[in-house]
């Protein structure tokens, strides 16, 4: 049977990556991960993970949820570092 460690292992991204489509969506984790590796697969579709993320931050900073906007960054920023490509503006 497949775990769902075994499904984020078959993606490019992090649990915490997964974890903010996941929030963006307001889906389980298993289908963010699904949808996540989906979008990173499509021309431009890292920007649109990019995107979601930054969306959560705005969300969370609108909520006065400053600790998890930050933990949000923390993850844009290391989802960034890991697919330069997702930059805006890049091509």
């Amino acid at each position: 049977m497949i775990s769902a460690d075994d499904i984020e292992d078959m993606t490019d991204l992090t649990t915490e990556e997964i974890a903010a489509i996941a929030e963006h969506d307001h889906i389980p984790p298993l289908d963010a991960a699904l949808l996540g590796d989906y979008l990173m697969h499509l021309h431009h579709g890292g920007q649109k993970v990019q995107a979601m993320i930054c969306e959560d931050i705005r969300t969370a900073l609108h909520a006065d949820d400053v600790p998890h906007a930050r933990a949000l960054y923390a993850v844009l920023h290391g989802f960034l570092k890991a697919h330069p490509e997702a930059v805006r503006g890049s091509e």
